[in-house]
């Protein structure tokens, strides 16, 4: 797992499994040896000097046992989490590398692996990914979570589209339609067994979701719901749809385009796809969420965002740079957006 957010479990932290039991045993034998009877009147027992050493010895014995079984416990707990991880790991490397190459061209921005693995995504789980579109993660989370695992993808309520205005009544009328058609569509990427595909839309999320998600991804996707809150309340909704989905202890993870914090609010409100960091802690905390651990993974330097400037004028869209090759080739330089990471948690 990489995070430049986490420390490392070699350097400081919690002993060893294997060296609990020299340290248990050395502790038993010392209350053996340093206990004193419980009475000092020879007239008050009957145990004989024998008799203590033989119960101290048994003691001694006792606690031993106990100590290589917690050690060995321990130790097999440590090993099996430490085999799934690495399969875990096998398993995503696998899926990264049969991505088609304009897809792996991204990664240098996008740090699938290391964002994956910060927010503890792993086969098997049920996880929500918001704003699915065309599957850029999709198509990675769905074989990587496995044929045991779950992908829910989740647009905007429907409600929030005609708000954009430019959106025509044809394509108003195909949101309608979206679970379905999404679920087919992404179901026709794959030709091998993957994850199950189900499809949903904030402001009408099933209420047999409640407690079923061990996960909901927000990457790249609370921009345009915080330009609309005042006009909806869209990212607040969707927040307490999310955390009812989510089951106790499930994690939200967020990547989303970063504004400096000293930019003005109205600047970044969203409508130029860049959200404060603070703003972003504050939404979820304020839903109800705890922020477990924040990453750098995905930031980038040489993006460095003014009230001039919107997102999609970086690569991929390079927005009002299509006809000037000198300042596309100056945006694509930059590369893609400077990006927060963070990692919540809905209480336990």
């Amino acid at each position: 797992m990489l995070s430049t957010s986490s420390t490392s479990a070699t350097t400081g932290g919690a002993r060893h499994p294997s060296l609990r039991l020299p340290l248990a045993i050395l502790t038993a034998l010392g209350i053996a040896a340093c206990s004193p009877p419980e009475s000092t009147d020879p007239e008050a027992t009957s145990e004989t000097p024998a008799a203590e050493a033989s119960a101290a010895m048994e003691e001694t014995a006792s606690a031993m046992e106990t100590a290589v079984d917690e050690a060995a416990g321990d130790a097999m707990d440590a090993m099996e989490e430490g085999m799934d991880a690495a399969m875990g790991a096998a398993a995503l490397a696998t899926v990264l590398a049969a991505q088609p190459e304009e897809v792996q061209a991204r990664f240098v921005y996008r740090h699938p692996a290391e964002t994956l693995a910060f927010f503890g995504i792993e086969p098997g789980m049920t996880v929500l990914e918001a704003l699915p579109g065309g599957g850029w993660y999709s198509k990675i989370l769905a074989p990587y979570l496995g044929t045991e695992g779950t992908l829910v993808g989740v647009d905007y309520d429907k409600s929030m589209f005609p708000l954009f205005g430019f959106m025509s009544d044809e394509q108003l009328a195909a949101k309608e339609t979206w679970p379905e058609d999404w679920t087919e569509t992404a179901r026709g990427w794959f030709d091998t067994p993957v994850a199950s595909i189900d499809a949903a839309q904030f402001g009408a999320m099933p209420a047999e979701a409640a407690g079923t998600l061990d996960a909901a991804l927000f990457i790249r996707a609370l921009h345009n719901m915080a330009r609309f809150e005042d006009q909806g309340g869209f990212l607040t909704s969707a927040m307490a749809e999310v955390y009812t989905a989510l089951k106790p202890g499930g994690v939200v993870g967020v990547v989303q385009h970063m504004a400096p914090e000293d930019a003005p609010d109205d600047w970044a409100s969203g409508a130029n796809g860049y959200l404060k960091k603070s703003f972003v802690i504050a939404t979820l905390t304020d839903a109800g969420f705890e922020l477990v651990d924040e990453s750098s993974i995905n930031e980038n330097p040489n993006d460095q965002p003014t009230t001039e400037d919107r997102v999609w004028r970086l690569p991929p869209t390079l927005s009002g740079s299509k006809d000037n090759p000198e300042l596309a080739a100056e945006r694509t330089a930059i590369g893609e957006s400077t990006r927060m990471t963070l990692k919540f948690r809905k209480p336990a």
